[in-house]
């Protein structure tokens, strides 16, 4: 008989072995009984071969084993299906999100189109009227003594095409806008020349006694874009005489710093109501005390995206019928 090192969970003892007549070793397990017999204390031992218990127990093992190695691969497979089921999730979960931004878009897409019908068959119909009117009645003043009827109705012309002329400009405008196609060309600006140069292209729009008082502190020049400034500076003066009565001054005041540089518009005119002044730079809006004015309604909305641009911000400070504010401020870079 002889012992081997025990193997993992067999106790410190170790293994015992018996050996066969023919010399094969088995693995044994031994039973000792003790008992006295005339004062003397005698023992017996039993030696019983345990091979069929070893071979249970290593089938035991090994089936353990691939129990755990199949819990492992199992609990592997769960983690990779869950990972794939929450990635599966988050992408409907974007594709759902998606999905609502394009109905969403797709709905004011709608709505702007319909806005749009409504406004350019409005707008459009008026001055084509005009001009057709006016081309109608020319014809009637033949001699030399009705010139003036005659220039009056050329002017009404030119006016009515002008008119349809910003109109296309407003919607060509704000078609680069969308598609991203505008960038801001920096160059250097002489403001003041700017400015002086925007209210003399502005008087013929003035009404009777209208005027446009101008304030220029600004003696260097300032780093901006020259075209994207006189559309923003076109579209605010031709607001403020707009909305403005006969005989009313705008004010225009230009103020540079070092790093900054700001336009000032102040007007008399219809002003705008606070509740309107939440939505004044949406495309198609109009306050409700400007319907009876020729507009589309993308002026303002444009300039905030020309203001973006350029790195600039507006303040606009309004009351009903006492005129409107505007306050520009760009960065001199």
């Amino acid at each position: 008989m002889q012992r081997q090192s025990a193997g993992a969970g067999h106790g410190a003892g170790g293994d015992l072995y018996a050996k066969r007549k023919d010399g094969s070793i088995f693995p044994v397990e031994i039973s000792l009984s003790y008992f006295y017999k005339e004062n003397t204390l005698l023992s017996v031992g039993y030696i019983i071969d345990i091979t069929a218990k070893k071979k249970a127990e290593q089938t035991l093992l090994e089936h353990k084993s691939r129990i755990q190695q199949l819990n492992a691969e199992l609990e592997q497979k769960v983690a990779d299906r869950t990972h794939a089921l929450m990635a599966t999730l988050h992408q409907l979960e974007r594709s759902k999100d998606e999905l609502a931004k394009a109905l969403v878009a797709e709905r004011e897409l709608g709505e702007l189109k319909s806005r749009f019908v409504s406004m350019a068959s409005h707008e459009f119909r008026t001055p084509l009227s005009a001009v057709l009117t006016s081309a109608s009645l020319i014809g009637k003043y033949p001699t030399t003594d009705q010139q003036d009827k005659r220039l009056r109705h050329v002017h009404r012309i030119k006016s009515s095409v002008n008119h349809l002329n910003n109109i296309l400009e407003e919607f060509l405008s704000v078609g680069r806008l969308e598609e991203g196609r505008l960038e801001a060309d920096w160059a250097w600006v002489d403001l003041p020349g700017l400015v002086t140069e925007v209210v003399t292209d502005l008087q013929d729009m003035l009404k009777t006694g209208q005027q446009v008082q101008s304030e220029l502190d600004c003696p260097q020049p300032v780093r901006s874009d020259p075209s994207l400034l006189r559309k923003i500076l076109v579209n605010l003066l031709s607001n403020a005489i707009k909305y403005s009565s006969d005989n009313q001054v705008i004010h225009l005041k230009v103020h540079c710093q070092v790093d900054v540089f700001q336009l000032i518009i102040r007007d008399h005119g219809i002003g705008i109501s606070t509740e309107d002044q939440k939505h004044l730079f949406e495309r198609f809006f109009r306050a409700r005390n400007a319907t009876n004015f020729a507009g589309t309604g993308l002026g303002l909305h444009i300039v905030a995206r020309y203001l973006d641009l350029l790195g600039g911000t507006i303040e606009l400070t309004s009351e009903l019928g006492e005129g409107t504010t505007v306050i520009l401020t760009f960065p001199s870079l």
